[in-house]
């Protein structure tokens, strides 16, 4: 059950996980910007809820975007730390987005294999066909969900965790996702968010070997909430 504490919503916590739904405009580890990071408030709260005394460890096995919503997974230890970040390596974890695209794509279904190209200079990958130097394999799998009179509701299983892998790859087939100027959409979100959501993990803990599933519900807003039936 999702709790809610100073804006912070936990959807999931043990002795060695700890698994928020990140909003918008957070940052999950800290950057140029000097914003407080996502990390430093759950450790905050860790700190808070269990009066501990001295640092605490939080470990940040993967990240979100800054204006991407949904599942971020945190390690309270340095071993659940490196056996998750192990079953990543292993493509042991199955994580699932929600993109909303303006383009409907020629295929209701279908795999997209590419090779990414990061630019640390102004934050951005390009999409290639073929391989090319420097060039990171991607691959995802969507298929379309539901259509709205303007969008459509896109859900992405990612098979790699690449660099803005899924902006990059549905922007590249021509659906860029909604809001998203960096990737080729006409006009930004009020709030700078772009309507791409982690919403659902799964994976074996790697400690009690029981099954992990979370799903993390969508901000509100009237495009989300529209397709929000689909998760009734």
């Amino acid at each position: 059950m999702a709790s809610t504490k100073n804006n912070l919503q936990i959807l999931f916590e043990d002795n060695h996980f700890i698994i928020v739904n990140k909003r918008s405009g957070d940052i999950v580890q800290g950057d140029k910007t000097g914003d407080v990071p996502l990390n430093d408030i759950v450790k905050s709260f860790i700190k808070e809820k269990y009066n501990k005394p001295g640092a605490v460890f939080l470990g940040t096995v993967h990240r979100l975007d800054r204006p991407t919503t949904g599942i971020v997974v945190f390690a309270k230890t340095s071993k659940a730390l490196e056996r998750f970040n192990k079953m990543l390596r292993d493509k042991k974890v199955n994580k699932t987005y929600w993109a909303v695209v303006k383009n409907k794509p020629a295929k209701d279904a279908d795999t997209l294999v590419s090779y990414l190209i990061k630019n640390p200079k102004n934050n951005k990958s390009t999409s290639y066909n073929t391989e090319t130097e420097g060039s990171k394999k991607a691959v995802l799998h969507y298929k379309v969900l539901k259509s709205l009179d303007n969008y459509h509701l896109l859900e992405v299983d990612l098979e790699t965790g690449r660099h803005h892998q899924i902006r990059c790859q549905l922007s590249a087939i021509g659906s860029p996702i909604k809001g998203d100027l960096k990737y080729g959409f006409d006009r930004s979100n009020k709030d700078a968010s772009i309507h791409l959501h982690a919403h659902k993990i799964e994976f074996l803990h790697p400690v009690s070997n029981e099954l992990i599933s979370i799903i993390a519900h969508p901000p509100k807003d009237p495009i989300w909430d529209a397709c929000f039936s689909i998760d009734n």
